[in-house]
C-alpha cells in the first residue's frame, strides 16, 4: 500500500489545480447543505407551532385554516366535548380568524401576503410559551394588534409603535412584538378577533377551533366525538401533525430545487477533479513507473490516485461544509404553500445533514477521480522509465 503522505504531498505541490478542483467541490457542497438546512429550517419552524396535547378543529374538507369556515355556534359544542381541559371550569380552548394581507416590504418593490390571526385572551391562555419581549400586549376589543418578532421591521408600518391598514382607512398600531421559541406564530399578525371579522367582513364565523386536551392521549376520544357528529362537519387534528401537513410541501421543494442544483454543480466539480487527477497522471509518468519497479501493484497505484482524488473532494467538502455551516445565523422567508403567506425561518445546521454534506463530497471525489486512477494504474512501468 502506497503511504498516504505520498497523496498529500502530491497535491501541496500542485497548489493552483488543487486550490481551483477543492473550491468546486466546495461551492457544490455549500449549495446542498444550504438546501438541506434550510429544508429543515421550514421543519423545524413548522413544528415548533404544535403541540401534542393540543388539537385543531377544522371545517372538513379543509386543507389549512385558510380555507376553513367554523360558525359562532359551533363552538361552544366542540369546547364541551370529552378529553379537553378545563382551566377554573371553564374549557382551555381559543375560536381564532386567519386572514391574508398584502403588505409592502421595506426596500423591496412589490406586495407579499402576511398571516393575520384575530386572537382573543383564550388564545394566549393555550399558547404559554408566547412572551412579549417588546412593548405590550393588545387591549382587547381595540385597534391594537402584536407581531411576531421575525416580521418585525421587514414590512411597511409592521413595528413597534408603528400602523398599517387592515383594511383602506382601518388602520391598526403595533404595541407589541412577541416571541414563541422559534414557531411559525412569529411571522403573523395577530390583532382582536373581533376587529379582524368586522373590517374584512367576517362576522359569525371563525377559521379554527384549538383545545388543549387532558393528556396527548385524549385525542381519539375528543376526535371521534367531535367527527362522529354529522351535524358539525368538522374535522380534527392533532395540532404536531397539522403543522408537519403544513410544512412538507415548501420542505420537498426546497429540497428537490437545491438538490437538482447542487448535482448540476457537481457535475462541473467531477470534471474539474478528473481533470486535475489526469493532469497528474500525465505529469508523473515516471513517479507510476519507478512505483511499478518497487513492486507495488496495479491495484496499489489505483487505490493510491483514489485516495488522493478523495482527499482532495474532503477538503473541498470540508470547507463547503463550514460555510454552510455559517448560514444557521441567517434568516430567510419564502411564501408557504399551505397559508399563501411569507413565512421567515432560519438555516438548521442538524449532524445529519453535515454528514450527508461531507458523504456526497467524497462520492464526487471517488467518481471523478476514478478513471484518473484506473488510467494510472494501467501505466507500463518500462514505458514510464523510458520516457
Amino acid at each position: 500500500m502506497i503511504p498516504i503522505r505520498y497523496n498529500v504531498r502530491s497535491l501541496a505541490v500542485r497548489k493552483a489545480t488543487t486550490a481551483a478542483t477543492a473550491f468546486g467541490v466546495a461551492l457544490v457542497v455549500f449549495v446542498l447543505g444550504s438546501a438541506l438546512m434550510l429544508s429543515a429550517g421550514v421543519k423545524k419552524t413548522l413544528a415548533a407551532s404544535g403541540k401534542d396535547d393540543v388539537a385543531i378543529v377544522l371545517r372538513k374538507g379543509s386543507q389549512g385554516e385558510l380555507g376553513s369556515t367554523i360558525e359562532d355556534a359551533t363552538i361552544s359544542t366542540v369546547l364541551a366535548q370529552p378529553g379537553v381541559k378545563q382551566d377554573g371550569g371553564k374549557a382551555l380552548g381559543s375560536a381564532e380568524t386567519v386572514v391574508v394581507l398584502a403588505l409592502e416590504k421595506v426596500g423591496v418593490k412589490g406586495l407579499t401576503n402576511v398571516q393575520v390571526r384575530g386572537v382573543t385572551e383564550d388564545s394566549l391562555k393555550l399558547r404559554p410559551t408566547l412572551t412579549i419581549v417588546r412593548g405590550r400586549p393588545a387591549r382587547p376589543g381595540s385597534d391594537e394588534v402584536i407581531i411576531g418578532e421575525r416580521i418585525a421591521g421587514r414590512f411597511k408600518g409592521v413595528d413597534l409603535d408603528q400602523s398599517f391598514d387592515l383594511k383602506k382607512n382601518r388602520p391598526v398600531k403595533v404595541v407589541g412584538i412577541f416571541t414563541d421559541h422559534g414557531s411559525s406564530y412569529e411571522s403573523e399578525v395577530w390583532a382582536d378577533r373581533d376587529t379582524l371579522r368586522a373590517a374584512f367582513g367576517r362576522e359569525g364565523s371563525v377559521s379554527s377551533v384549538r383545545v388543549r386536551l387532558e393528556s396527548a392521549s385524549k385525542l381519539e376520544g375528543f376526535q371521534t366525538a367531535v367527527e362522529q357528529d354529522k351535524r358539525l362537519g368538522l374535522s380534527v387534528t392533532r395540532e404536531t401533525k397539522y403543522y408537519e401537513d403544513q410544512s412538507e410541501g415548501l420542505a420537498i421543494f426546497i429540497s428537490v430545487m437545491g438538490s437538482l442544483i447542487a448535482i448540476f454543480f457537481s457535475v462541473g466539480a467531477m470534471i474539474g477533479a478528473m481533470i486535475t487527477m489526469y493532469a497528474a497522471v500525465a505529469n508523473r509518468q515516471r513517479e507510476i513507473g519507478t512505483l511499478r519497479a518497487l513492486g507495488f501493484s496495479r491495484s496499489s497505484i489505483l487505490l493510491s490516485f483514489l485516495m488522493e482524488s478523495s482527499l482532495l473532494a474532503i477538503i473541498g467538502g470540508i470547507i463547503g461544509t463550514a460555510a454552510s455551516m455559517c448560514m444557521g445565523f441567517v434568516s430567510f422567508s419564502m411564501i408557504n404553500f399551505a397559508s399563501w403567506s411569507e413565512l421567515v425561518f432560519t438555516f438548521d445546521p442538524t449532524p445529519k445533514i453535515l454528514v450527508v454534506a461531507l458523504v456526497f463530497s467524497v462520492g464526487m471525489g471517488l467518481i471523478g477521480g476514478f478513471f484518473p486512477a484506473l488510467r494510472a494504474s494501467r501505466v507500463s512501468p518500462i514505458a514510464a522509465m523510458r520516457g
